[in-house]
């Protein structure tokens, strides 16, 4: 889908604006529309407030953020976009004028995308008289800059290739695509929570909890299973080695018994209340924006400890990682390159999960980010997936750090980094850590790496084309001055 290069959001609300966060943070630029008051500048306020969690989430380096822009010229936006991202109002006569001034002012390539939580595609297609083949829902989760489930669901009318061309997209702003096979109100994941919203305000209306007890209920339990595995598959380990079968025989008879009311109650002005009361309890007067980065703070690094081991919506996470590391235009070594001294190749921010209970980065940290500027000369020199694919990788032998500076969470790091030795199978680096907004030196780390093959798990040779690149940059480097802290041996001095 590279020939999207803008995207116009149509309504800025909680999902506009999350939809927006999410093209600008993939370099995409955003032309965003709203009719309401204000409404360019609670949408940049909303960016504002996403944007350090959505910078957190991936490990990968970032992109130069898409340029946003703001009309209340509804046509004139999606004239201008290769896709169209809806997120008004949940009601049809509205949304359904919309499709219809849509249809008439875009591209008749650019696809029409609706954020709609319970419309079915096939009711806001219904008054397009030019091309209905490519209005689609694309229904999102908040925040929708952070959680990568949409699912696309075609209309009656929708084309094949609009579906293709709108899971692409999704795909390429880093979403895990689930494909609604036949349209049905609510879709799916909708349907699913609300069978549960129903019993909560059952039991609510009941007396029989909290809507803090509720949440208890979730949050310690089943919640944490569904990260990783979701309802079935969690069900299929309760059965023991048979699986869902037996799981099934043993409980399925209590499908009969009365543990659910999945009617909805009637909403009454006590319900409303008790429903009001609990979760302002639960706030304990913190605001709607603290409340959400700390919702944003949490899910960054429950899908960071995911990706770790490739499930749910860490493994999303991890091959769209992967994806930016390969479409991405690295800085590389070539022959005719200028060579400085030190190497400029990496910058980062302090992660929230680096932090320890004094509130600085911990001391493990300074290593990982010094790690991170090591894979970044990787690359420059050529050690990239394909390098490592072949079976080739450098492995860390031996680590020496200084700890010069304590910094906190989100503050920005930038690396120097120089060869302090090499040959064919060994090289010797020297990271400097600096402040990125004062220059001041945080931290030094000295390094001493091995190549290695990786199936055999011994040393080797580096390859040619790295060894060359990695012998130009040490004919600069070996001449400099070296660091003071380079083979600094750490010992009480004998008195």
């Amino acid at each position: 889908m590279s020939e999207i290069e803008t995207v116009a959001v149509v309504g800025t609300g909680v999902i506009g604006a999350g939809w927006a966060t999410r093209c600008l943070a993939r370099g995409l630029n955003v032309i965003a529309t709203d009719p309401g008051p204000d409404a360019e500048a609670k949408l940049r306020e909303a960016i504002n407030n996403a944007w350090p969690a959505t910078a957190k989430l991936s490990m990968a380096p970032g992109q130069e953020p898409g340029q946003l822009s703001f009309t209340a010229d509804m046509e004139d936006a999606v004239s201008k976009a290769q896709f169209v991202q809806e997120s008004a109002p949940e009601r049809e006569d509205l949304k359904r004028r919309l499709y219809t001034a849509m249809d008439a002012a875009a591209a008749p390539a650019t696809l029409l995308a609706s954020s709609t939580s319970g419309y079915m595609p096939s009711v806001l297609q219904s008054d397009c008289a030019l091309h209905p083949e490519r209005v689609l829902v694309g229904h999102p989760f908040n925040p929708v800059y952070l959680l990568p489930l949409v699912e696309v669901v075609g209309g009656n009318k929708t084309s094949a290739d609009a579906i293709d061309r709108a899971s692409g997209f999704y795909e390429r702003v880093g979403m895990q695509v689930l494909k609604v096979r036949n349209e049905i109100d609510g879709h799916l994941s909708d349907r699913l929570q609300e069978a549960l919203w129903r019993e909560v305000l059952h039991l609510v209306k009941d007396g029989v909890a909290t809507t803090g007890e509720l949440d208890d209920a979730i949050i310690y339990g089943p919640g944490l299973r569904w990260a990783i595995m979701g309802t079935n598959l969690t069900f299929h380990l309760a059965g023991g080695a048979t699986g869902m079968r037996h799981m099934l025989e043993q409980f399925g008879p209590a499908l009969k018994l009365p543990w659910t009311k999945l009617e909805a109650p009637e909403l009454t002005d006590g319900l409303i209340d008790a429903m009001v009361e609990g979760t302002q309890e639960q706030a304990a007067g913190r605001s709607i924006q603290e409340l959400e980065r700390l919702r944003n703070d949490c899910l960054v690094d429950i899908m960071r400890v995911l990706r770790q081991h490739k499930v749910g919506a860490g493994l999303t996470l991890a091959r769209d990682e992967a994806r930016n590391y390969a479409g991405r235009d690295y800085k590389k070594w070539s022959t005719d390159a200028e060579i400085s001294c030190p190497l400029r190749l990496y910058r980062c921010n302090v992660q929230p999960q680096w932090i320890d209970y004094n509130g600085h980065m911990s001391e493990s940290f300074y290593l990982q980010a010094c790690s991170d500027a090591s894979d970044a000369l990787y690359r420059f020199v050529g050690v990239d997936e394909d390098y490592r694919a072949a079976g080739h990788s450098f492995f860390t032998v031996e680590s020496h750090t200084s700890f010069v500076r304590q910094v906190a969470s989100g503050e920005p790091l930038e690396f120097a980094t120089r060869l302090i030795g090499l040959d064919d199978k060994r090289v010797h680096l020297f990271h400097e850590m600096f402040h990125g907004n004062t220059g001041k030196l945080i931290a030094t780390t000295e390094q001493m790496l091995l190549h290695v093959d990786t199936k055999d798990q011994k040393t080797c040779p580096t390859l040619a084309p790295v060894h060359e690149a990695l012998t130009a940059i040490w004919n600069v480097h070996k001449s400099a001055e070296r660091p003071e802290q380079v083979g600094r041996v750490m010992e009480v001095p004998a008195t």
